[in-house]
């Protein structure tokens, strides 16, 4: 009697435990970001490397202090406004991917695929290799005083810092993490820094470079746009905040304020560090500087002039790794949609990350920074992105009619995403009518040739073309010990 007891207890523990087996383990982000912490990613996100590298290229195009501080203030206006649209967009499209299911929802797949192909081929490697250089040049200037370090030694240490941050992110998740976090706070020490000691100088009485500072402007249609490539990308990061919507507490209200009070922090932040740069150097000075910053603290930290181009190394290489830390997002949603090669979204055994997307983000970045200088890689890179920034919120509203039914917790008046797609419009078609140059060619031949890809690999499927790709991904899949993430072990 005791030992059917027995055994019927333990067939209903087994029971148990296998209905618990089977039951699905399920896990969801927390929301743990409020409005402070929204705010200090979207200024942690934007500046990097550009306030250090634009200053120079935006003056170029403006030609005088006046119209080049408007650009930078002008920058500042739409990198709010397009953030705004993002807004509506991620709370009313609640998938990770960024533009791409916000392009999949309003186009449909050809859009969305060629977002992610010339994202994963242009605009991620090509923001990887461009913020590399700068960091590069800042590295090698001081060892080079009064003349430009030689180019094969700056693209050699372009290398080697993406080759160390790719390892880095390889190998280890927490390890990436505290580098960002590290060299976050240097960034915001250098910041801090250049803006205080402008401020003094400009008590000081040192104004003479903002007198008659519209004298001789020739602005072009061409020009403005360049001018407003280069300060566009110093504010590039704009859109991030909507990857973490399901994280921040009370989004609907957060979200728009985050925005609203993030990004003009970090236009007040640019426009004081320019002034900064213009009291103590002419437009002249300026143009002929090789690392603005180096020189502004040869001027005005002297003795302790080194801390500038350490610190600007440190916040250039922290906007690298920050970069190459999310770089396996779009990866794998593309790759989950059937749209990329799976192995490129699968993720290390051993070291559970996505190890393929960032050696291969390294790979092509690296082949960037060999033919390309830092303001060509600006204007291909700001081509790129900026059509696809356009024609998501041309997708906004599109939606505004095609998916009325949509819930909009967050929704932006209609004439702010026809403004930003209307400029979006100008800065694409400008240059090139302007001042035309073989990069947009290249960029725009590239981005239409993943239509090739789009119809052998996706839509048609043809049994040759997966014949190739099938023994590639088992290959690679082999070599560097990686599983698709569901088969990822706890």
């Amino acid at each position: 009697m005791e030992e059917t007891s027995l055994r019927n207890r333990r067939e209903d523990e087994r029971s148990v435990q296998s209905i618990q087996s089977k039951e699905p383990k399920t896990t969801s982000l927390q929301k743990e970001v409020g409005l402070l912490s929204g705010i200090c990613i979207i200024v942690g996100t934007i500046i990097g490397s550009g306030i250090f590298i634009s200053p120079k290229s935006v003056l170029s195009n403006t030609e005088a202090v006046g119209p080049c501080l408007i650009i930078w203030a002008a920058c500042g206006v739409l990198a709010t406004l397009g953030a705004l649209c993002f807004a509506e967009l991620g709370t009313m499209i609640t998938k990770s991917g960024g533009e791409y299911p916000y392009l999949m929802e309003a186009f449909g797949p050809i859009p969305a695929y060629l977002f992610s192909w010339t994202s994963l081929f242009v605009i991620k490697p090509t923001s990887f290799a461009i913020i590399c250089l700068s960091f590069s040049e800042y590295v090698c200037t001081p060892f080079y005083s009064g003349c430009k370090p030689p180019e094969v030694v700056v693209k050699c240490l372009a290398a080697a810092a993406i080759l160390l941050i790719t390892t880095v992110n390889s190998l280890s998740v927490r390890l990436g993490s505290y580098v960002q976090n590290v060299f976050t706070a240097a960034k915001l020490v250098i910041v801090a820094i250049i803006i205080i000691s402008g401020l003094v100088l400009l008590a000081q009485g040192n104004t003479r470079n903002f007198e008659n500072s519209f004298e001789g402007t020739q602005l072009s249609v061409g020009a403005i746009s360049l001018a407003f490539y280069n300060g566009l990308w110093a504010y590039d990061g704009w859109n991030q905040l909507n990857y973490i919507t399901e994280e921040l507490r009370n989004p609907f209200r957060n979200l728009p304020l985050a925005i609203i009070i993030g990004i003009p922090l970090v236009t007040g932040c640019y426009i004081l560090m320019n002034v900064a740069y213009f009291t103590v150097m002419t437009p002249t000075e300026l143009l002929q500087s090789q690392a603005v910053a180096v020189t502004f603290g040869d001027r005005v930290l002297y003795p302790a002039s080194w801390v500038v181009p350490l610190f600007v190394a440190f916040s250039t290489i922290g906007a690298a790794n920050g970069t190459c830390f999310t770089a396996g997002r779009l990866v794998y949603v593309a790759g989950r949609e059937g749209h990329m090669l799976k192995v490129l979204s699968y993720i290390s055994v051993k070291r559970l990350t996505p190890a393929p997307a960032i050696i291969f983000y390294g790979i092509i970045a690296t082949i960037y920074i060999i033919p390309g200088d830092i303001n060509s890689l600006v204007n291909y890179f700001s081509f790129a992105a900026w059509l696809f920034y356009g024609l998501t919120i041309l997708g906004l509203v599109v939606m505004r009619f095609t998916k009325k039914d949509l819930e909009r917790p967050i929704k932006v008046p209609i004439f702010i995403p026809i403004l930003v797609t209307l400029i979006s419009v100008f800065l694409v078609v400008a240059p090139i009518v302007s001042q035309p140059a073989l990069e947009y060619l290249y960029c725009v031949l590239f981005i239409l040739s993943g239509l090739i890809f789009y119809f052998l690999f996706v839509h048609y499927k043809f049994g040759w073309a997966q014949k190739i790709s099938r023994p590639v991904t088992m290959h690679l899949q082999m070599l560097m010990e990686v599983v698709p993430p569901e088969e990822t072990p706890e």
